[in-house]
């Protein structure tokens, strides 16, 4: 006789607003695990369930304190036990929801409830014999992957995410311009994960042919086709167990994003001339170089598509933004890129430094990477001068003289001025008050402006020298009393 699978369904207090029926829950348990045994214990104090649990379920419309101290004790009594979370939260309240997610979940499902995406969840759970520790992951602080260089609060603030993500098996949308590192998220996201010893399938969406998307993705049987001879697995069964990237996930077209929908939402998929189903044991990861509320909007995307995939939200911000990362960024370029005979530039001096702050880097990390192999490569002394670094400006200038009068004038000024600040926090490293005085502007209205653009003198100070250099004239002349 088979053991009796024990499940704990933790309700709300009495009063509490409910977000699905719990008959509608048990009875899609039942559905879920056919021939088991299950045995439903509905209780709303961990301390009132006796038996030893395999599972314990969280029902709960809104996270507050009084569900934060619920999980806690039950945390308490059942260590080892895994927990999945049934909540009705809102689309558009998602991402706050991800931020206050309890880091004991094991996975967790929003309401309206799928009967076929619980069955997937609680099968996957049970099926893990050695939960991680999460108690243990969380005590050694944030995740720090070897990729990702940075330490910008808007960077940062992206990398925190990680570990909340990783301990989940919710899909997960990542966004941001081409070459932020949306993969390199994507990947930290996996190995930090419990699939970490799974494969990381990456699929390249733009490069996948209209007609042959699902039989890339989910394979074909032998026969399926004229030129089928042989059974062919596909990417899906390739990532069992593991995570699927789907890269540039906005350039499928819509009969290869209705196949997606289905297979995003219930993890179901058939091969190309098989006549049975098949279950995938997968986690979902989607990037996009376009804004896909917009692509939505413009009804070049589906909606529901783009929800089922937006469960949990990662933005890589541009290497613009962040500029405070960009010496760190190189000096990591510069060491990977070194020679082999052990000869070549080993720094970068002030005025490459400066030409490196200074470009806007429309390809982000990714221009920056080969910008700095260029130098290596061109470069013959131990420094990189500024004359080694190539980064196009005034092409990048002749792009941007688009649109209308006031916009290109407003970047050019932005431009301008952002040039400036750097070039005077370089020629006074990271000295403000000098700085300032150079400028012909007040300290705090000069600390307004490095707001402004995201910089911030800690990373000009490279010694404890004084101003070196010709010094810039004052981003303003002085008013002379005439108009």
């Amino acid at each position: 006789m088979k053991d009796v699978i024990r499940i704990v369904f933790l309700t709300q207090a009495e009063g509490g607003r409910s977000c699905c029926e719990q008959d509608c829950i048990v009875d899609s348990l039942k559905r879920a695990l056919p021939g088991e045994r299950i045995a439903v214990d509905d209780v709303a104090d961990p301390a009132l369930a006796t038996p030893v649990p395999r599972l314990v379920l969280v029902h709960q419309q809104v996270l507050d304190q009084s569900f934060d101290a619920r999980i806690a004790a039950a945390v308490r009594r059942w260590p080892d036990v895994p927990m999945l979370g049934i909540f009705g939260v809102q689309q558009h309240d998602a991402d706050q929801f991800a931020r206050d997610l309890p880091a004991a979940l094991r996975d967790f499902i929003l309401c309206p409830l799928d009967g076929r995406e619980l069955a997937l969840r609680v099968r996957r759970v049970l099926s893990q014999d050695h939960p991680p520790d999460r108690s243990a992951s969380r005590e050694t602080g944030p995740v720090r992957i070897h990729s990702l260089v940075g330490e910008s609060a808007l960077f940062q603030a992206q990398v925190d995410k990680i570990p909340f993500f990783a301990d989940v098996d919710a899909p997960v949308l990542l966004q941001g311009e081409t070459g932020t590192g949306k993969e390199v998220f994507a990947r930290a996201i996996h190995y930090s994960s419990a699939r970490r010893e799974h494969a990381f399938i990456p699929i390249n969406c733009a490069a996948l042919p209209d007609q042959l998307f699902e039989n890339e993705l989910f394979g074909h049987a032998r026969g399926a086709y004229t030129s089928a001879a042989h059974e062919q697995a596909g990417l899906v069964l390739e990532a069992e167990g593991g995570t699927l990237f789907l890269d540039e996930v906005d350039a499928l077209n819509p009969y290869a994003q209705a196949k997606l929908l289905r297979f995003v939402q219930y993890r179901e998929y058939r091969p190309l001339g098989c006549s049975r189903t098949k279950l995938a044991n997968v986690r979902i990861l989607a990037a996009s170089n376009v804004d896909l509320r917009q692509a939505v909007a413009n009804r070049q995307f589906r909606e529901d598509l783009f929800h089922r995939l937006n469960v949990l939200s990662l933005v890589v911000p541009p290497l613009r933004n962040r500029a405070d990362d960009i010496p760190l960024l190189a000096q990591r370029f510069l060491q990977r890129f070194q020679r082999a005979d052990g000869q070549g530039p080993r720094r970068f001096s002030d005025e490459a430094m400066q030409k490196l702050l200074v470009h806007a880097w429309p390809g982000n990390v990714r221009e920056l990477e080969s910008t700095v192999q260029r130098a290596v490569v061109m470069c013959a002394s131990a420094t990189i001068q500024a004359r080694d670094i190539e980064c196009a400006v005034d092409q990048q200038k002749n792009v941007s003289l688009t649109g209308s009068l006031r916009a290109v004038k407003t970047s050019a000024t932005m431009d301008a001025e952002r040039a400036y600040l750097v070039k005077t926090l370089v020629t006074f490293r990271g000295n403000v008050t000098h700085a300032a005085k150079a400028a012909g502007k007040e300290r705090r209205s000069f600390q307004r402006l490095l707001r402004k653009y995201g910089l911030h003198r800690e990373s000009f100070q490279q010694d404890e020298a004084g101003p070196v250099g010709i010094y810039p004239p004052p981003l303003h002349p002085p008013f002379d009393g005439h108009a």
